[in-house]
């Protein structure tokens, strides 16, 4: 029997890996700007406010640097990612925005009809990362009381009732937690937006192998990587589906493993640790299982942060959700990009304090190296790729110098 294709249209081809950024919208500093999973926003220092200023800023810096779409997270700790990336939109030509939302938030017509209208009014920019709710105390702050299993079965519905919408049926629908009647979508999306998929328990991996078109998964040591991604492979193989792999991380490159690893130190040089126990605790009660494994690798202390070579975990001390960074030289941050990759990731979405700062870095410095490996292009060579410098020649693990 042939595997089917994912349920969305994905992106044109491109050869090679593909990157993305975040848009801080609850915030941004030169310090770690935390909160989500149940946490309040925290900072070490001072923060810059997510105006629209500054976030077209970051969104224009990563579309010229070549990123090809950039992350709007979702949550009362931040602003609401539909309205963020629709005017955001307007002040970008071809970054795509990967749009974080809650399922059971809205109705599977109305999700439907807003990524059609997205669609049709970005030029197709649209990409959408499904985040089922895993804190239950947030959950019911927007009226939703549903546990974490039902939230996952009512995620299941939602998604196969959107999908079959995109794809131009009529659709009626009388499940355990849903019910439509008659739903049509009088414009369907062209493209039929990708789905993004996140997550690490029992529960949500069935889900992903049947509706998502990329699995993700936060920045965990190669080895628990790999681990996952075979996990995923055997509910992929039994849903009679592909899909593509990408992986979550923030990233402190340099141009010398020396002022990368200063860099990193400086984030946590005289932290709060009494904001660090707070955090730490509003963690804990956290219903996710990604996100007990991302506090499993610091255990909320500075000691023995390098839990791999070149994955440090100390940004996960003060933020929810992912936690771990890339440190290193610009070739060493390519060297554990290139590690990933083998294991099957394809999709790179990356952050760093502050974020407009941390993208050129990346995109200056590690971003060439790649592509003279041959492991990346730019998305738009005919405007935008002479912008990227090519890197001077170095070995793996030598310190290279952006242009």
């Amino acid at each position: 029997m042939p595997l089917e294709p994912a349920t969305g249209t994905p992106p044109e081809p491109m050869d090679g890996l593909r990157f993305h950024w975040f848009l801080p919208t609850n915030g941004d500093g030169r310090d770690i700007v935390g909160g989500g999973h149940g946490v309040a926003v925290q900072s070490a220092g001072a923060i810059r406010p997510a105006t629209l200023g500054y976030l077209g800023q970051v969104a224009r810096g990563a579309e010229q640097l070549g990123f090809e779409g950039a992350l709007t997270p979702t949550g009362a700790w931040c602003e609401d990612a539909w309205l963020a990336t629709a005017m955001l939109a307007e002040v970008t030509k071809r970054l795509k925005f990967i749009v974080a939302f809650r399922p059971g938030l809205l109705s599977p017509m109305l999700a439907a009809q807003m990524a059609a209208t997205f669609q049709r009014y970005s030029g197709g920019r649209l990409l959408l990362n499904v985040v089922t709710g895993g804190e239950t105390a947030e959950q019911q702050a927007y009226g939703d009381f549903l546990g974490k299993a039902e939230r996952y079965q009512r995620c299941d519905e939602f998604l196969d009732i959107v999908t079959r919408l995109w794809h131009g049926e009529t659709v009626s629908h009388d499940g355990r937690h849903l019910r439509v009647a008659g739903a049509r979508l009088a414009r369907r999306p062209d493209p039929v937006p990708p789905l993004y998929f996140g997550g690490s328990s029992a529960e949500a991996g069935p889900v992903a192998a049947r509706r998502c078109d990329v699995y993700l998964t936060w920045g965990e040591p190669p080895a628990a990587v790999d681990a996952k991604l075979r996990w995923m492979d055997r509910l992929v193989k039994g849903a009679g589906r592909t899909l593509r792999y990408g992986i979550r991380l923030h990233v402190i490159t340099r141009d010398t493993a020396h002022e990368a690893w200063m860099a990193a130190n400086r984030l946590i040089r005289g932290i709060d640790e009494a904001m660090v126990r707070e955090v730490q605790e509003g963690l804990a009660a956290s219903e996710s299982e990604g996100q007990r494994r991302m506090r499993e690798l610091h255990g909320g202390t500075a000691d023995n942060l390098e839990v791999s070579p070149n994955l440090w975990a100390g940004i996960g001390l003060l933020r929810g959700g992912a936690g771990t960074a890339l440190v290193g030289s610009h070739a060493e941050v390519a060297d554990r990009i290139e590690e990933y990759a083998e294991l099957g990731i394809s999709e790179f979405i990356l952050s760093g304090y502050p974020h407009l700062e941390e993208a050129y870095w990346f995109g200056e410095g590690v971003l060439p190296i790649l592509r003279r490996r041959g492991r990346w292009r730019h998305p738009a060579p005919e405007n935008g790729g002479g912008l990227v410098p090519s890197a001077p020649a170095s070995g793996p693990g030598q310190p290279a110098t952006a242009s």
